[in-house]
């Protein structure tokens, strides 16, 4: 009987609240089984400001799930955004447990906790305590301490916080649906463990997840987290610009900025095709297009409207604002020579129209969107920037479980002695002898 375990993942955004219910296999991969995403209520740039109306809505979101995957969840993985975030990086020293003996798991769970022992306002907790590199007596860079010998250990760590508020609001609207918050994860890490490569990672990339109402960021170097941040802004504020100046409805500028997003998306993979092919036939730039806002169920006082008008004067100024606040936070921390794989873009705001090109020009560095991938089921509608961070959560809980599982063993294997097997055998072979006739 196959041995597979089931994860699920729930994504709180402004925009929309996603749940994903996953079946593990036992060779590892990952098949959905449910998912769904409805409107967002009750949620304002990741933070919930009507506990009733979120719950309701969250409620919504699980039970669709559930439904389509016939499972009820008793517990999930929350994904975690807003302006509330914060991280700092601390350092850890602890003596190793026998001296000049092999590193053991438990000098690095203490050596972690002494990297934690940060002050904090009693408003705020921890969210993560990520290891980037250890030393161990004057050896740097080291990945996994354990089973090198030294006397003293040491830790560089990137750490995550959050408003102790902000979660138990968060906490208690999951838990009228009758679930369990098996724990929260930074929506940024989240998306980066399923859109960035470990190659990526290892030379320098900036994820950044534009979500609804923020915009999360997470700075890798040399394989792990060193930044992050979060900007308060997101798409939402690209459309509310599209309904103010054309003179929409919020549901009409959303539906403009999706099909605006759409058009750019299929038109790189028709340039692609025509770039292969010669012509001399003069044909009038796509972004001079007039767009017909009747094709698109909207109705407007403006006749003409082109493309280029409506990249050009509403969603670029927006774009550059967000890339812009980013670009100068890296450039203040000096961390834009750190990042030469250049930036990563996920969320829904990624599939914005000239959302790539803008970012480029900003942030002077190759930007490329970000598709999750290595997952298998019902997966028609979520291999999009848009479910990054959901996928993420997944991904993030298989590899808990996967350490969870390993730790005990591993402990267990080292404390074992050398037992010379065959001598062994031997003796108890003799000794049960000596008892025969």
């Amino acid at each position: 009987m196959s041995r597979s375990r089931i994860i699920s993942a729930l994504d709180v955004g402004s925009s929309k609240i996603a749940t994903l219910i996953a079946q593990i296999e036992e060779d590892g991969a990952i098949n959905i089984i449910g998912s769904s995403a409805t409107p967002s209520v009750g949620i304002k740039r990741g933070q919930v400001i009507n506990i009733e109306e979120a719950t309701r809505a969250i409620i919504a979101s699980v039970e669709a799930a559930e439904r389509m995957a016939g499972y009820s969840l008793a517990n999930t993985l929350v994904s975690v955004g807003g302006a509330h975030i914060v991280s700092q990086n601390s350092r850890g020293v602890v003596a190793v447990t026998n001296p000049g003996q092999e590193v053991v798991e438990e000098d690095v769970s203490r050596v972690l906790e002494s990297a934690r022992a940060i002050s904090l306002p009693a408003s705020r907790e921890i969210l993560h305590v990520l290891p980037r590199t250890y030393t161990v007596d004057s050896q740097e860079g080291i990945i996994d301490p354990i089973g090198m010998s030294g006397v003293r250990l040491e830790v560089e760590t990137h750490i995550i916080t959050a408003s102790s508020t902000s979660l138990k609001n968060l906490q208690k609207c999951i838990e009228e649906v009758g679930t369990t918050v098996e724990g929260f994860v930074f929506d940024a890490l989240a998306s980066a463990s399923v859109v960035t490569t470990s190659t990526e990672k290892e030379l320098g990339v900036t994820l950044v997840d534009i979500g609804g109402g923020t915009t999360s960021v997470a700075i890798f170097s040399e394989g792990a987290p060193i930044y992050s941040l979060v900007v308060p802004i997101g798409a939402k504020n690209i459309t509310n610009d599209l309904a103010i100046g054309l003179r929409l409805s919020i549901d009409d500028a959303e539906r403009l900025k999706l099909a605006l997003g759409e058009q750019a998306n299929n038109s790189r993979l028709v340039n692609l095709a025509k770039s292969q092919k010669t012509t001399t036939k003069i044909k009038q730039p796509e972004n001079e297009e007039e767009i017909d806002l009747e094709k698109l169920g909207i109705k407007s006082e403006n006749k003409k409207i082109t493309k280029k008008m409506i990249i050009e004067e509403i969603i670029r100024p927006r774009l550059e604002e967000i890339f812009g606040l980013i670009y100068d936070e890296l450039k203040r921390n000096d961390l834009l020579e750190l990042t030469p794989a250049g930036v990563v873009l996920a969320g829904g705001g990624a599939q914005t129209a000239s959302a790539v090109e803008i970012c480029r020009r900003t942030m002077a560095l190759p930007v490329r969107v970000g598709i999750p991938q290595d997952v298998t089921g019902l997966v028609d509608d979520i291999l999009t920037p848009e479910f990054a961070a959901t996928i993420g959560l997944i991904t993030y809980g298989q590899k808990q479980a996967e350490q969870t599982i390993g730790s005990p063993l591993r402990r267990i294997g080292r404390k074992l002695p050398s037992v010379p097997i065959k001598d062994t055998f031997e003796k108890t072979i003799k000794f049960i002898k000596s008892f025969l006739p």
